[in-house]
C-alpha cells in the first residue's frame, strides 16, 4: 500500500483480488482482460490518465516512447499492476528497463531518479499530479502515447441492483477519446 494524499490507498492487483473475494463490491483499478478472466470480474472504463515524461531541464518538447526510461519497482506487493504496464510498454516502444528498490516509482525518490538517469523518465499514475520540481520538465510522450486506463470492477453475475446501478451511474459520461487520439499507436 502506499499513502496518497491523505488516505491509504490499495494497488490496482490488490483492488480487483478483493472485489473477486466479496470484501468489496466495486472498486476502481486498472486491470488487464486476462485478470478480469481470472478472478471472474467484469469491468467498464471510468477514465484515462495520459502519461507523460519527466527529464531534467527546461526542453517540453515531445519525447518519443522509445527514447524514455521506464522504472520499474522490486515491491510487487506495492507496484505488480505498474510494473505489468511498464514492462509492457516498454517491450512495444523500445523503452529502456531501470529496476529500482525504493518505492522510486513515484514521489520525491522518483525526480530523483530522473536526476540520476538524466534522461526522460515515463511517470506513474499515481503520480500525475504531483508539483514537478523547477529543474525538472514534463514532456508529452509520443510514439506510442501511453494511456493508463482506470475501469470499475465488480464480480461476474452480479445479483445486487444497487451494484448495477452504480456502475451504470458511475460510468454513464465516461470520455474514451484518450484511447482513441492521435500519437496513440
Amino acid at each position: 500500500m502506499w499513502r496518497g494524499s491523505d488516505t491509504w490507498v490499495m494497488p490496482s492487483h490488490a483492488q480487483a483480488a478483493r472485489v473477486a473475494d466479496g470484501s468489496l463490491d466495486l472498486a476502481i483499478c486498472w486491470v488487464e482482460r486476462p485478470d478480469l478472466d481470472a478472478l471472474e470480474l467484469d469491468a467498464r472504463l471510468v477514465g484515462t490518465d495520459r502519461l507523460y515524461a519527466v527529464s531534467m531541464g527546461q526542453d517540453a518538447s515531445p519525447v518519443e516512447a522509445g527514447h524514455l526510461t521506464v522504472l520499474l519497482d522490486s515491491d510487487e506487493a506495492s507496484w505488480s499492476s505498474w510494473n505489468r504496464y511498464a514492462a509492457e510498454f516498454a517491450r512495444e516502444s523500445g523503452a529502456r528497463v531501470v529496476r529500482v528498490d525504493d518505492g522510486g516509482v513515484t514521489g520525491s525518490t522518483f525526480f530523483d531518479h530522473v536526476r540520476r538517469l538524466r534522461g526522460p523518465v515515463l511517470n506513474n499514475p499515481k503520480g500525475q499530479n504531483d508539483a514537478t520540481p523547477s529543474d525538472l520538465v514534463r514532456r508529452p510522450v509520443i510514439d506510442p502515447m501511453p494511456v493508463w486506463t482506470w475501469s470499475l470492477v465488480w464480480r461476474r453475475g452480479e445479483a445486487n441492483p444497487s451494484v448495477h446501478a452504480v456502475v451504470d451511474a458511475f460510468t454513464a459520461d465516461t470520455d474514451a477519446s484518450a484511447l482513441t487520439e492521435p500519437g496513440r499507436g
